[in-house]
């Protein structure tokens, strides 16, 4: 980078005006190089290094469909909500989560806060929730399947 900076300022030396030290100018410079090769290594990373990297990756084919659909719940969501028993069954799959899926899981899923107020108390973006949420949807489905659907109910 520093040196595609000094060639840029090089080629460019006719364009300083002056109105900065040579210093804040090659700064900026530097900034905007910066800039670019993080942009051109996210267009140029591949998807397959992405998805590896992704842990829910294990639930979908290459081409993102899914390696098992999931089957459709036979049983009323609302029925569900009601039975003492499964509610234990979801509070220890939840448990199971990791701390901070944990906490907005249960702030937007359950407790029904907005986005903003998630994000402002668990402090991260409005796009890192979302990714959190997901996470976290899988991970039950996962756990409810096993646990409640799947007939090991305990």
């Amino acid at each position: 980078m520093v040196q595609e900076t000094l060639l840029a300022a090089w080629r460019g030396r006719d364009r300083f005006a002056g109105k900065s030290s040579v210093r804040t100018w090659l700064v900026g410079i530097l900034k905007h190089k910066i800039i670019d090769h993080i942009r051109k290594e996210i267009r140029d990373r591949k998807l397959s290094e992405a998805v590896k990297s992704d842990p829910t990756s294990s639930l979908f084919n290459a081409d993102g469909s899914w390696i098992e659909a999931p089957e459709n719940w036979k049983e009323n969501p609302q029925e569900l909500c009601e039975n003492e028993q499964f509610r234990h069954v979801l509070q220890g799959c939840i448990a199971k989560l990791p701390e901070k899926q944990q906490i907005v899981f249960r702030m937007r899923e359950i407790s029904g806060e907005d986005t903003e107020t998630v994000c402002k108390e668990a402090e991260i973006t409005p796009t890192h929730l979302h990714v959190l949420i997901h996470r976290a949807r899988l991970a039950l489905r996962t756990c409810l399947e096993f646990y409640w659907f799947g007939g090991r109910r305990s």
